[in-house]
């Protein structure tokens, strides 16, 4: 893979307040932020939920359940999305007076994805609902929404993918990704679609005179947001200003102590402080441990998780969840094994590989996929399915892409120009998706989906650039700006994490870590400073040799060790000099 570091462009950094150090202006001029206005995060100053297209027909089907006390079943996912956006929901609703909800989580090993027939014909007759909710789904749920107007229940669907041509025929749909929608932003994620529904709800029922009626207290719905900023942090959705308030205002609320217990929980099992809690934790700590229940369990004990009160028992489940996850790290290490010896037999130049990839395997797990394609996508820079058994018959794929190729819109060609019934199941975003195919077709997905990569990809694309905030002085390689970063903004997708360049000598070099698969550097950052570096998941390039130098893209970070605090570099890139 070619790697090229490009500096970003920090034009106008000047302007901003010289208050900040001008290693953090450049950081911010380079990511289009114009003023200190640009950083202040008030719930005040976002969009009205009323503009959000079919709001109104939503706020009034799910308060006319809510005044009626009719019985509200909640559709959830099994990610940590789904999770989250099933625990806001729950309790939102429990705050503004609902009695009757329950929620229902389709396993991806049984019921498949979303509200689908075979998830709602595991709700008995007797438990049956008046209206399902669903959250971070729905868009796609055309048979499911079908067969609960056939029992006679409404559906009211809030989601974020992207719609295809035909839309289910729900009783009310809100997605910002509606055609036609005029929301201004449309990278929610799920759970903040759901935290609008609950804005716009507990409008219509102050209007009602509902609270004072039912001498309920007016509920104040920012203490939802430790939930809205982990599910936003992990579903990967790009940081555009309104993101980034639900997640820094969620953030300060985990700091300050006063998150559900169940995040509190998994922070502790996770080792993190949430004094100093990044949203860096949030989607390599925390979501990763919530995720793993839908991965190879059952997602409804993440719900769970989220939705008690009780420390001690939050501290339990939590632990629970925890030892899930190790599975999952042995599992998806196994699977990735694999799939490098994979590449290593397959035949093609390496000056110019394939356009991307279809990978599969009969012992993969399905529920891992989705990181397996993520880790090749990284290594290879190419769009990655990776695919493992699904229903009898059937391979279930989870694909990954990389900036500038819209995986969905490749999809969406491959279905047009497929035989008819190849590929009718599939959805997703931009970067992600996911879809189902008979066995017996993966070979011709195969050629039809790199023949669509030949027909919409740039190939100017496929060079790895590796975007860095250019090179930090000796002197601002620091353990105060290691510290400073986090509490600036909330980064993560769309506004990432800064990242630096630059060339050292390299004094000292260790493996380590279990599978010896991590490499401790040390580096002389001039000045006579010694500063660690940790480069996860790499092993020592034959290039690198101690006393001799290394280009290395890397973040700032705090060494927390023996309640000794240093600086330390986390390594992305090693690239000979």
């Amino acid at each position: 893979m070619t790697e090229k570091i490009i500096q970003r462009n920090a034009s106008g950094w000047e302007n901003l307040p010289i208050t900040w150090p001008d290693s953090i202006r450049r950081v911010m001029a380079a990511r289009g932020i114009k003023a200190e206005a640009d950083l202040s995060y008030s719930l005040s100053e976002l969009p009205k939920p009323s503009l959000m297209l079919g709001m109104e027909e939503a706020v009034t089907l799910l308060a006319k359940a809510v005044m009626a006390q009719q019985r509200i079943m909640i559709v959830a996912d099994f990610d940590t999305d789904g999770a989250t956006s099933c625990a806001v929901a729950i309790r939102g609703l429990q705050a503004m007076g609902a009695k009757h909800l329950n929620y229902i989580v389709p396993n991806r090993f049984v019921h498949g994805y979303g509200l689908t027939p075979e998830l709602l014909a595991e709700v008995p007759e007797q438990q049956q609902p008046d209206l399902l909710l669903t959250v971070d789904n729905g868009i796609a749920s055309i048979t499911g929404v079908e067969a609960a107007h056939a029992r006679g229940i409404k559906v009211l669907i809030t989601d974020h993918h992207l719609p295809g041509e035909v839309l289910p025929k729900a009783d009310a749909i809100i997605n910002p990704n509606q055609h036609g929608d005029e929301f201004p932003s449309k990278n929610m994620a799920g759970v903040g679609v759901c935290f609008y529904l609950l804005l716009g709800l507990r409008q219509y029922l102050r209007a009602e005179n509902w609270f004072e009626q039912q001498h309920l207290e007016e509920p104040k719905l920012n203490s939802l947001l430790d939930l809205v900023a982990l599910g936003t942090v992990a579903d990967v959705v790009p940081l555009d200003k309104l993101n980034r308030t639900l997640v820094n205002l969620g953030l300060a609320r985990i700091r300050a102590g006063r998150a559900c217990a169940g995040i509190n929980a998994l922070i502790e099992v996770s080792g993190r402080d949430l004094r100093t809690l990044a949203s860096q934790d949030m989607g390599f700590s925390i979501a990763p441990r919530l995720n793993a229940a839908g991965r190879l369990e059952d997602m409804g004990m993440g719900i769970e998780t989220l939705l008690m009160n009780n420390p001690a028992e939050a501290l339990s489940a939590a632990h629970v969840l925890d030892d899930i996850n190790v599975q999952r790290r042995v599992v998806e290490q196994d699977m990735q094994a694999d799939a490098l010896t994979m590449l290593t037999k397959m035949s093609f130049d390496e000056n110019n590989p394939p356009l991307g990839y279809c990978l599969y395997d009969e012992q993969w797990h399905q529920g891992v996929v989705g990181l397996l394609a993520s880790r090749i996508k990284e290594r290879q820079h190419r769009p990655v399915i990776a695919f493992a058994p699904g229903n009898e018959g059937e391979v279930k794929g989870s694909a990954r892409s990389i900036p500038g190729v819209h995986i969905r819109d490749v999809l969406a060609l491959v279905a047009n120009q497929a035989p008819a019934g190849m590929l009718t199941r599939f959805g997703g975003h931009a970067m992600a998706a996911g879809l189902t195919l008979a066995m017996e077709d993966l070979p011709q997905f195969e050629k039809l989906f790199l023949s669509a990569l030949q027909q919409t990809v740039d190939p100017a694309v496929l060079q790895a650039e590796l975007l860095s905030d250019g090179e930090l002085t000796s002197n601002d390689i620091s353990l105060q700006l290691a510290e400073l970063l986090p509490t600036i903004a909330p980064w993560g997708q769309g506004f990432s994490e800064p990242q630096f360049h630059g060339h050292f000598m390299v004094t000292e070099i260790r493996a380590v870590g279990q599978q010896q698969d991590h490499l401790r550097l040390t580096l002389d950052t001039g000045n006579g400073q010694l500063v660690t570096a940790m480069a996860f998941r790499q092993l020592q390039p034959a290039w690198l040799a101690k006393g001799g130098n290394a280009l290395i893209r890397y973040r700032l970070a705090v060494n927390d060790f023996r309640q000794q605090r240093s600086v330390q570099m986390l390594v992305d890139n090693l690239i000979e000099p």
